[in-house]
């Protein structure tokens, strides 16, 4: 009898030291939410600036993340998000959030965890209660299938938190042709007048939910589109004609940074 009440009094012991670390993981469960998760997936868009050896058709990935400080203190903490670190040559590339007022990108220390597949970073300012924090992360793989001038893309998302607005957004690479994408964009969901930037929107994403995506396309080009950017003049009329729309476009469908922000920040680390 004495022995199970030990046993009984051991087990009450441990239930009061786990107990509160329950209470409080409950307690910031909803500190930060997600509210919106913007993905540009961008072929042969540009090399990662460390990268020597140029040999393989690089693929560039840029999320955009909104979350909103739903309680009535101030925060200041980490963030931790899963990045496909098992692909080929992954390599992030930037990682920044911006100020309260969007006016400021902080380009931000970070640490990568392998063994767990997550980026963390703590957010630059105290996010204040009931508004949002934006952050930016860009890597790359070398995901994409070569078959001479055809190359394909099959791209997956695995939502790792409650999102309320989902976008994934392919863009193509200059000079480009016979794009097939599957599934196929709607055309409400597509921009009709940005050529080149293919669209999906999502509402009400779970943790847990999968979207997979596929993009097939044919090009003999091998210098990346930003090289196009560089250079200047260009002397292609129909070239330049893309690249501005592509610029155009890729402001009207992020507003902060897509296409033609991530060719400020690329030639910006460049230089």
């Amino acid at each position: 009898m004495k022995k199970y009440l030990v046993i009984l009094n051991i087990l009450f012991c441990l239930l009061l030291m786990i107990y509160p670390s329950i209470t409080t993981a409950e307690e910031n469960k909803n500190i930060l939410t997600f509210e919106e998760l913007s993905i540009k997936v961008m072929p042969e868009f540009a090399y990662h600036p460390n990268d020597e050896k140029k040999e393989h058709p690089p693929l560039l990935i840029g999320y955009q993340g909104t979350m909103l400080n739903q309680t009535d203190q101030p925060q200041k903490g980490q963030i931790e998000i899963p990045l496909p670190m098992d692909e080929k040559n992954f390599r992030v590339g930037y990682v920044a959030d911006y100020s309260s007022d969007l006016s400021k990108v902080y380009e931000i220390e970070y640490t990568i965890d392998e063994d767990k597949g997550t980026i963390s970073w703590t957010t630059s300012e105290e996010i204040q209660p009931n508004e949002v924090y934006k952050f930016v992360v860009e890597y790359y793989t070398d995901k994409l299938t070569v078959d001479k001038e055809k190359k394909s893309l099959d791209y997956q998302f695995k939502s790792f938190a409650d999102i309320s607005l989902f976008n994934v957004s392919f863009i193509q690479p200059l000079m480009a042709e016979n794009i097939v994408l599957d599934p196929e964009p709607e055309k409400k969901q597509t921009h009709a007048d940005e050529e080149g930037i293919f669209s999906y929107n999502f509402q009400g994403l779970k943790a847990g939910d999968s979207k997979s995506f596929s993009m097939k396309y044919e090009r003999s080009e091998t210098k990346p589109t930003v090289e196009f950017v560089d250079d200047e003049p260009v002397q292609n009329k129909e070239t330049k004609n893309d690249l501005n729309m592509l610029e155009i476009a890729a402001f009207s469908v992020i507003g902060l940074i897509a296409i033609g922000g991530m060719i400020i920040l690329v030639k910006r680390r460049k230089k």
